[in-house]
């Protein structure tokens, strides 16, 4: 059985590791610690650690100052309060000036569930992907996480790490090095490309089984980098498949499916589907119904693969 995993799980234990290695590691929280997974740093670390409270603006600028003495900060919240509230604060202050601050949110997406609408980050990648100097990745597995959270406090600049809340599988090797900026192929075939980040990586593959029932062989593109986004393997798989499909648990707008449809209008047109929500709130209801809901299932990539492999004929 695939063991299951929350990415934000990950996110707690790369924060003890790497602050065991390096004492310049400093975590701020706005009163989540629980949740967002930072708790575990602190109680191996309570002076390297600041509970800044509901107070998602002053989260970032102490972050930002703190990054000015030497320190590496990873500053931490819900995904909509992390870039939501503060996102002036992140512009001109960390942005701006370039800073060592590392913004690692959790509960992104719509599998965040019963919280409902309010809590429903569905814009985060947009913003942050908008903001000069930002990196933004998401992760698609722990395995992931974990790897990409010691990559980001190994560079210098700011970053924005999005996180879940709900378990996933684990897909990748532990092992494997995290490459910022350089997508994975999980899978080759010469039909469709489906590009994915996030937990969409894993109904990816499920898609692609799916489809290899119908005789339709897919290549599947792990995306955890959204900015700077891989634009050498998109071309690559462009011209193998000349069909995409994008999967994020995100807004089709300004996401991973618009850095995808960006880059290829420019460069190499081909059909593109991006499946995520369509320019709407969620609501409030288990991960799994609103995935389905939202149509943002394995069966709903296999229609959107299935409706540009005929766009290309």
């Amino acid at each position: 059985m695939t063991e299951l995993k929350a990415t934000r799980d990950a996110y707690g234990e790369a924060l003890v590791e790497i602050g065991e290695n390096n004492d310049n590691i400093v975590v701020l929280d706005a009163d989540l610690s629980a949740s967002t997974k930072t708790a575990k740093f602190r109680k191996c670390f309570p002076d390297r650690f600041l509970n800044i409270g509901i107070a998602e603006q002053n989260l970032i600028n102490v972050a930002a100052g703190l990054s000015t003495c030497g320190k590496i900060v990873f500053a931490s919240s819900f995904a909509l309060f992390a870039t939501g509230r503060p996102w002036e604060q992140i512009r001109n202050t960390v942005a701006y000036s370039n800073l060592n601050v590392k913004i690692v949110a959790s509960h992104g997406g719509i599998s965040v569930g019963a919280d409902g609408s309010s809590h429903q980050s569905l814009e985060d990648i947009a913003i942050m992907r908008a903001i000069p100097n930002m990196k933004v990745i998401v992760p698609c597995d722990a395995n992931e996480s974990h790897n990409a959270v010691l990559a980001a406090a190994a560079a210098p600049g700011p970053f924005y790490i999005r996180l879940g809340r709900e378990k996933v599988p684990m897909i990748t090797d532990p092992k494997h090095k995290f490459r910022v900026g350089k997508a994975e192929a999980l899978r080759d075939g010469d039909d469709v490309t489906i590009i994915a980040c996030g937990m969409m990586v894993d109904a990816a593959l499920k898609a692609a089984d799916i489809l290899e029932k119908d005789g339709l062989k897919a290549s599947v593109i792990d995306m955890h980098t959204i900015k700077p986004v891989d634009t050498e393997t998109i071309m690559k798989y462009a011209r193998k498949t000349g069909c995409i499909v994008t999967a994020e648990e995100h807004s089709i707008i300004g996401g991973l499916g618009g850095a995808v449809c960006e880059f290829l209008s420019e460069n190499h047109p081909v059909p593109v589907y991006r499946i995520g929500t369509r320019d709407c709130f969620g609501q409030s209801g288990e991960p799994a119904l609103l995935l389905k809901e939202y149509n943002m299932t394995p069966e709903n990539i296999c229609k959107g693969a299935k409706k540009v492999i005929k766009m290309k004929k």
